[in-house]
């Protein structure tokens, strides 16, 4: 099996160190390397670092679709797979392989199409996830399904720890995905469109905490914004990022952000839109993560200050 292998991130870097344990691959296509860093300097992308470990040529183009298109077909691949890659693709590069172009999806399709699934299924307050390899069209994530793999997501898990399990299950589930087409028992199954749900790609701003939600619904934004960007708000101007909340008691109930006890025996509580909850663990702007009580034993907050924006 000729296989050509497409994707950006830190997933698919998973997914195809996976997939090279279990079938050779042709090449490793991504885009061109970016300028990254407060040195403004070239930096690759995660995939590219990973197929030169693993001794696998890399291509890159700007747009694969019209400036790889001849150089891809020379390569006569049987499937093209993809990963987080990042370019929409031309019919007429989904023509090129003999079996299509599949792709691996960090989600139980058609539930989050698009960017960020794994951030946005903890968001979403999703009890399960996984995995869909579906074949790639031009609509996103829209193509008819060949297989997913479902896992449960863990009560205080966080998108860091999810993309963890899910990574390298995508590379599992690539490698039965061809084996399936190898044997001729592979079967697609068109997508119910009306189920379909989609996400967005998540950016810094996304992360200042909104108090005005429930505690539940805060829980799994704080565990969905870690490790980027994390969730954070801000106490007299200055920004504390916020790694885990817990429901909490209070003697009297407050305005939506308000701090309603802080000290380092009760912690930091502050009110949401049903209750109270405590900010355990957080980082103050230039410090490190700790618990809410350490930084209160060296910080004096204000019972009845309102946390939110700067």
């Amino acid at each position: 099996m000729r296989i050509v292998f497409m994707g950006t991130p830190d997933f698919s870097a998973a997914v195809l160190e996976k997939l090279h344990e279990a079938y050779p691959v042709l090449a490793a296509v991504t885009g061109p390397d970016k300028m990254s860093g407060r040195g403004n300097v070239l930096k690759p992308s995660p995939l590219k670092v990973k197929a030169e470990e693993l001794g696998i040529p890399v291509l890159q183009f700007q747009k694969v679709s019209t400036e790889g298109i001849d150089e891809i077909s020379a390569l006569k691949p049987d499937v093209i797979v993809t990963a987080a890659f990042g370019q929409i693709l031309s019919e007429k590069f989904l023509a090129i392989p003999k079996f299509g172009v599949l792709n691996v999806h960090a989600s139980l399709l058609p539930k989050l199409r698009g960017a960020s699934p794994i951030q946005w299924a903890i968001l979403s307050g999703e009890e399960y996830t996984g995995i869909t390899i579906m074949r790639t069209v031009k609509e996103v994530d829209a193509g008819d399904i060949l297989l997913s793999e479902r896992v449960k997501i863990l009560p205080k898990e966080t998108s860091g720890q999810l993309f963890e399990r899910l990574a390298p299950l995508g590379g599992e589930a690539i490698v039965k995905a061809i084996r399936l087409i190898e044997s001729g028992k592979a079967s697609f199954e068109k997508q119910d469109d009306s189920l379909a749900t989609h996400c967005g790609m998540i950016s810094k701003a996304d992360g200042l905490i909104n108090f005005g939600i429930s505690a539940k619904r805060l829980d799994n934004f704080v565990r969905g914004m870690d490790p980027w960007p994390s969730a954070y708000t801000y106490i007299d101007g200055k920004m504390i990022k916020v790694f885990e909340v817990e429901s909490a008691s209070a003697d009297k109930a407050g305005e939506v952000g308000e701090v309603l006890a802080a000290d380092d025996k009760r912690g930091l509580i502050v009110q949401v839109a049903d209750g109270a909850v405590r900010l355990k663990t957080i980082q103050p702007e230039g410090k490190r993560r700790m618990s809410d009580l350490e930084y209160l034993r060296g910080k004096s907050v204000t019972v009845g200050a309102r946390l939110g924006a700067r």
